[in-house]
């Protein structure tokens, strides 16, 4: 089979195409014939040296992905093969991820793919999806799970709706009942959180941000899903509700945090840091079900009709998929494995 591997950590250049042994799975395993890879920027980050050391002699990159279960080990319902599934945390902890043409992944992290939907929406899930579950059911006064109406009445703010993260909050928070506030950089990313399923979008960069939150919720938010903690506290405090949430899964940009003290204990405001890998498996669980509700729903497509404009390299570009996350590209950057 054909697999993009590193054996170095580096810039996307160490990102290579070669020929492996199809892997048997073991007990609890599946392997699935992927057909879809997602690129997220932890994959890139993983692969550079950023996020952690490398743990492994030959790394085949990437979390997510999907495509068809062809084989199954001991343990394992073989009435799964065939069965199309969407898969995350694929290289977490493990060698072997979705760039290759076949991937062994433990039972429980291949999810059934509704017929209906497609490999793009199974690829597009995984950390994105998830993380945006997390960041909606941490609040103090919020639901564990979700579903249809567990967040009527709550108004929640998607930092950066435009962003994969950002996206999958929209869809699930509105999914959920809630009120959705998205905040973006132009009309451009504007048109995207709209098409999303955002209430409301509102440019950071224009007028009073803060008062035009508060002009659609006048008694604050109540769940800031935040992309960049650093730039974007001093408008999240200022909209945000007595006991409200402030989940952060990421720093874009860098910024230092400087938190005010005193300001945040008479919020009572809660910041959540979060990131899925250790979040637990409780709540992994969680996640997983309720994404798959959400999917069997149709709440979250994808594709620039849905906010979520699709970016696609073939297998043996990889490394320019890559290169595509690091520099910002607008939407969620796939690589197409197989047919």
């Amino acid at each position: 089979m054909k697999a993009i591997i590193y054996r170095d950590n580096g810039g996307p250049d160490v990102l290579q195409l070669v020929e492996r042994d199809r892997p048997a799975p073991g007990p609890g395993a599946v392997r699935v014939r992927v057909a879809v890879s997602a690129v997220n920027p932890t994959d890139w980050q993983a692969r550079s040296g950023i996020a952690h050391r490398k743990l492994f002699p030959e790394i085949t990159p990437h979390l997510d992905g999907a495509g068809v279960i062809d084989a199954v080990g001991e343990g394992v319902d073989a009435g799964r093969v065939g069965q199309r599934v969407w898969l995350f945390m694929a290289a977490a902890g493990r060698p072997t991820g979705t760039a290759a043409e076949f991937t062994v992944v433990p039972a429980d992290r291949a999810v059934p793919l509704p017929d209906g939907v497609g490999f793009d929406v199974g690829a597009s899930l995984g950390v994105p999806a998830l993380t945006a579950h997390r960041a909606l059911t941490v609040a103090e006064d919020g639901p564990r799970q979700l579903r249809p109406g567990t967040l009527h009445g709550m108004v929640v703010l998607a930092a950066g709706g435009a962003g994969a993260v950002g996206h999958a909050v929209i869809q699930l928070a509105r999914w959920s009942g809630a009120t959705v506030i998205s905040t973006v950089s132009g009309p451009e990313k504007a048109k995207l959180a709209t098409a999303a399923g955002a209430h409301h979008v509102i440019s950071y960069r224009e007028g009073d941000p803060a008062a035009a939150i508060r002009a659609i919720a006048p008694d604050g938010v109540d769940i800031v899903a935040e992309v960049a903690l650093g730039a974007n506290l001093a408008l999240d405090l200022a909209v945000l509700r007595t006991r409200g949430t402030i989940a952060t899964y990421a720093n874009e940009g860098g910024q230092p945090v400087e938190l005010n003290v005193g300001q945040n204990m008479v919020l009572n405001a809660r910041l959540q840091f979060l990131v899925l890998y250790t979040a637990g498996p409780q709540a992994r669980v969680a996640a997983v079900e309720d994404v798959s509700a959400a999917v069997r729903d149709d709440a979250m497509p994808v594709g620039e009709e849905h906010g979520l404009p699709l970016v696609r390299f073939p297998l043996h570009r990889t490394a320019d998929a890559h290169r595509a996350v690091e520099t910002g590209t607008v939407g969620k950057v796939l690589v197409d494995v197989t047919s």
